[in-house]
């Protein structure tokens, strides 16, 4: 049988927090696409995230459960990149959701 997604593979499993899982792959995408396009070792990251190498590979292998959404948004401003927070209504009756948009490093 063939179920159509709800748009979050993490609900689609019945995940715990299907919104924050989300959110935080989101975030770490984003953190990780900035440490590739800068060619940053993992301890040239670490340094800059000032967390260990072990923690840089825990997020660059999507291994998120000991990071807070709160953290990586830090991540990010210890990167260099803002991070803007737009609260909304919906636009139709479904659920309300946190959507995480990245600008890529040259827009920036």
């Amino acid at each position: 049988r063939v179920f159509p997604s709800s748009g979050n593979v993490f609900a689609d499993l019945g995940s715990a927090k299907p919104g924050e899982k989300k959110t935080k792959v989101h975030l770490a995408s984003a953190i990780n696409g900035i440490i590739r396009e800068r060619k940053l070792t993992q301890q040239e990251a670490a340094r800059s995230l000032q967390i260990t190498q072990p923690k840089v590979s825990a997020l660059a292998n999507y291994r998120l459960g000991g990071f807070s959404v709160e953290r990586l948004m830090q991540f990010l401003n210890s990167l260099g990149c803002g991070v803007e927070i737009v609260v909304h209504k919906p636009r139709s009756r479904g659920l309300a959701q946190t959507v995480v948009t990245a600008a890529h490093e040259q827009d920036r």
